[in-house]
């Protein structure tokens, strides 16, 4: 389990590393930093000091690795449009993301396992089929217009819910948070809805299709022969079967919905750090661009890797092939 433990960390540096390399040719091949940090009447003299200053006088390789130890310290540098260390920004903006997330993530999985189970067990019956139906509408319907349709309803018609901002926050140290007031829990019904929608759909139907495979199996009817009773068979021996492959899903998934909250926060516009890289590409920010790169990816890596680690766990053979074809 070392060893497996040590080669996951391996490769997730070397995809750092790729990845950073990525986020720093963005500085290379979208215009000359300098350019936007004088005034146009600026003199050649000027312009060197501030290259020498950034370090842009240097070979490419010390400027890339002056680059990686630099994020690995969370120093990003300033933003060019904010004037401000992007690290300062994105501390500010996390908080907004992570909860947004956190509870999207939740209610994908509160609710996607056990619709799974019930249209699995009751394949025939009218809710198990209105079920599939309204989760193939929900898998195929693009986020942002599945957000329109619910700021239409829940904001413009029935005027329940607000259609944009965060509501009022609680700052709590460095972490401002909406779960303790009334309007910031109100603010997160619908972006937490139209993010988790795709997520809790794909989720159910995984977990059907897991299921209705695992009570096919042998063992399974074994399990009928010995006499055990249906909601043992169900829910001690299928379940756990059905939802290995749904760990590593929705972990993969989990990512996927960091990466959908640029839409969400867009059609909201929720302040997390999903608006903050799309105010960053509109006037060409490059470091908060990096900077988002680079922290997206490293979620991505640690997720990954930690779903690894969680299916090692649950099944032993993936070690012993893993061993293998180390050897």
């Amino acid at each position: 389990m070392l060893g497996f433990l040590v080669r996951r960390i391996i490769q997730s540096i070397f995809v750092m590393l790729a990845v950073a390399l990525i986020a720093f040719m963005m500085f290379r091949f979208m215009g000359d930093p300098v350019n936007s940090m004088v005034t146009e009447n600026a003199t050649t003299a000027q312009r060197d000091e501030v290259r020498a200053r950034l370090g842009l006088d240097q070979p490419i390789w010390v400027q890339y690795a002056r680059f990686v130890g630099r994020a690995a310290q969370g120093d990003f540098g300033m933003s060019w449009r904010n004037g401000r260390p992007v690290a300062s920004l994105f501390s500010e903006r996390f908080p907004a993301t992570a909860e947004l997330v956190l509870v999207a993530a939740a209610l994908s999985l509160l609710l996607g396992v056990p619709l799974g189970i019930f249209t699995a067990l009751k394949p025939r019956s009218l809710s198990a089929q209105t079920l599939q139906m309204v989760s193939l509408i929900g898998i195929s319907l693009p986020t942002f217009v599945t957000g329109i349709l619910l700021i239409l309803v829940f904001s413009v018609w029935l005027g329940w819910l607000p259609s944009f901002g965060r509501g009022d926050v609680v700052d709590i140290g460095w972490w401002s948070t909406g779960f303790l007031t009334v309007s910031g829990l109100k603010a997160l019904v619908l972006p937490s809805v139209m993010l988790c929608l795709f997520q809790l759909t794909l989720i159910m139907r995984l977990v059907r299709a897991e299921m209705l495979e695992v009570l096919r199996t042998d063992y399974i009817k074994f399990a009928r022969a010995r006499g055990l009773s249906e909601r043992a068979i169900h829910f001690h021996h299928a379940l756990r079967n059905t939802l290995i492959p749904v760990i590593t899903i929705f972990g993969l998934q989990l990512g996927g919905l960091i990466a959908f909250a640029i839409v969400t926060e867009t059609v909201f516009q929720w302040p997390g750090m999903g608006s903050l890289f799309i105010q960053a590409v509109s006037f060409g920010d490059v470091p908060v661009m990096a900077a988002y790169l680079v922290l997206v990816s490293l979620i991505f890596v640690v997720i990954n890797t930690s779903v690894d680690l969680l299916y090692a766990v649950l099944d032993p053979r993936l070690r012993v092939q893993d061993a293998r074809s180390a050897h």
